[in-house]
């Protein structure tokens, strides 16, 4: 599904309590091919590119043992904001990842369901680059891989029974946390060429 997410309030389009700017578009053109972009409106808001797992046809949910395996091209501009993560019933996250320019060698890896983080940083890590990333969404730890190297066990797990749907979506900062993008900037964008989602 394109464009909504419970994640937001009320399903979105907008979110701006957790400082973002983004306003979410069902158009295909900000997530065909696995190009996920955002642009700026008149209003100040950037229209983003968002899909969800929730609420489609499918209903498709990842569970507790599944590993998801991704590729992604980091974005380049300032404010930009790029995710792959999980969300039900008002919770249940795990950040595959999230990404900020401003902290150009930075990724950050997330646990929200039962609590655990890491701050991973790398050279291989730089806007534009292309980065692999593999997560075992074990019942008893949550292990990140990126590219290749397994870099972080959280050792708390989902939980047997955990189940989330899949989101993969550019958000853009509003600057409270990081910087918003730079005048002149109207356009941004990161792709993600590959996912896949193994279950034993």
């Amino acid at each position: 599904m394109a464009g909504r997410s419970w994640a937001y309030p009320g399903g979105g389009p907008v979110n701006p309590g957790d400082n973002k700017l983004d306003h979410l578009v069902a158009d295909p053109a900000y997530s065909r091919g696995g190009v996920f972009r955002a642009t700026l409106r008149p209003d100040g808001l950037w229209d983003a590119g968002l899909l969800t797992t929730e609420g489609s046809d499918e209903g498709f949910a990842l569970r507790a043992g599944d590993v998801l395996e991704a590729r992604v091209r980091l974005p380049t501009e300032t404010g930009a904001w790029p995710a792959i993560w999980t969300w039900a019933d008002g919770g249940q996250e795990i950040d595959v990842f999230e990404y900020h320019p401003d902290n150009p060698d930075l990724l950050e890896l997330s646990n929200r369901v039962r609590g655990g983080q890491r701050y991973h940083r790398d050279p291989a890590i730089a806007p534009g680059a292309w980065v692999d990333l593999t997560v075992e969404l074990g019942s008893r730890s949550v292990v990140w891989w990126v590219n290749g190297q397994r870099v972080y066990d959280d050792h708390r797990g989902v939980g047997r029974r955990w189940r989330a749907y899949l989101i993969v979506n550019l958000s853009v900062c509003a600057g409270r946390y990081h910087p918003a993008p730079d005048p002149g900037v109207s356009e941004m964008s990161y792709e993600v060429s590959r996912l896949v989602v193994r279950r034993p």
